[in-house]
């Protein structure tokens, strides 16, 4: 794809908030342990099998780099490594890998290395898969260096029970799309002559972008929290979808309660399954977009819903001296900087990225 338009990035990497102005300001990821996330898996290793599911803590480490680590110590190609996602680098993220099962035994949580540790090692029956996850589980600290911990979770209280009451939206993080939007324009070649990996990256983005922008329409015309004539409601938590074709009472209290969610268009081929005005909206923004809604038909990708909003599950903060503690779980897919965005005006650092 050729570089994109301002207003693309602009939908990409700065899109509206919904709840207004964050009420505080504060620094993020002074350390790597500022940001600390761990994946649910949502099943039991099988406990027999011909892979072995590995439970990695990797702190300031990139989760492919550590793939590779992985896949060199096991005496495999890196693409057989399975990881259910990618977490972020300058965090401590604890996040389950698997590989082959290696032909001599390996001791592997005696295995530590600078960046990475394995906590725990099982028998499975086969890779895993990308997103086979329950969820994730965060803890972010917030710092005020020249402030009070008490004051900041004071100024934040109002803002939190409004979120745990509506949730955010749930757009796709800036990561998604790489540093300055890189993944948007790789390298001025065609999407179809990329090598594998970064054709992958380059189609995420693309999807990502279109649906980024469907959603801060819907968030600057306040429906993002609201279901209308031929939306596709989701699932809290699932991948399920269905036709709204009048949003009822019932379907609405439903909607209140954050059991279900509009849905959004994750690009592909033909047109979206929504109706009516919805339909009208999205097929308008795609339009906006032709590289990207171009390059995600020509790879055959099928049209596809994410949930335009994301249920912030656990929500509570805790205060120190000179910081605040925030902790909550998110569905599978969700990221935490979209809760982020709604609470914190964060501050440059030099050692945060």
């Amino acid at each position: 794809m050729a570089a994109p338009e301002l207003s693309a990035l602009d939908a990409a990497l700065a899109p509206p908030r919904a709840h207004g102005e964050p009420p505080a300001r504060g620094l993020l990821r002074v350390e790597p342990e500022d940001f600390l996330v761990e994946e649910e898996l949502g099943f039991a290793p099988a406990g027999s099998g011909a892979h072995v599911l590995l439970k990695v803590r990797k702190r300031n480490a990139n989760t492919q780099w550590v793939a590779r680590e992985l896949a060199r110590l096991g005496g495999c190609r890196p693409a057989e490594v399975g990881y259910a996602g990618l977490k972020d680098r300058r965090a401590v993220a604890v996040q389950w890998y698997s590989l082959p099962r290696p032909r001599g035994a390996i001791d592997w949580q005696s295995l530590r290395a600078v960046d990475f540790e394995v906590l725990e090692a099982h028998p499975h029956t086969r890779k895993l898969p990308r997103g086979a996850l329950a969820g994730n589980r965060f803890s972010i600290r917030v710092r005020v260096p020249d402030g009070d911990g008490t004051e900041l979770a004071a100024r934040l209280a109002p803002r939190l029970a409004a979120i745990r009451q509506r949730g955010v939206p749930n757009y796709f993080g800036a990561q998604r799309f790489g540093r300055g939007g890189g993944n948007l324009q790789p390298r001025g070649t065609p999407v179809h002559r990329l090598p594998p990996q970064e054709r992958a990256f380059a189609l995420s983005a693309a999807r990502s972008l279109i649906f980024n922008a469907v959603l801060a329409a819907r968030v600057n015309d306040g429906t993002w929290e609201r279901l209308q004539i031929g939306d596709l409601a989701n699932l809290d938590g699932r991948g399920s979808v269905f036709r709204v074709e009048a949003p009822d009472t019932e379907l609405t209290e439903r909607c209140r309660r954050l059991e279900i969610h509009p849905s959004g268009p994750l690009w592909g081929e033909g047109s979206p399954p929504s109706a009516a005005a919805v339909l009208k909206l999205e097929e308008t923004i795609a339009a906006r977009y032709p590289q990207a809604a171009a390059a995600c038909a020509a790879a055959r990708m099928a049209q596809e819903r994410r949930s335009l909003r994301l249920a912030i599950h656990e929500l509570r903060c805790e205060t120190e001296p000179r910081a605040v503690h925030l902790h909550f779980r998110l569905a599978r897919g969700g990221f935490a900087t979209s809760v982020l965005t709604e609470l914190i005006e964060s501050q440059s650092s030099e050692s945060s990225t």
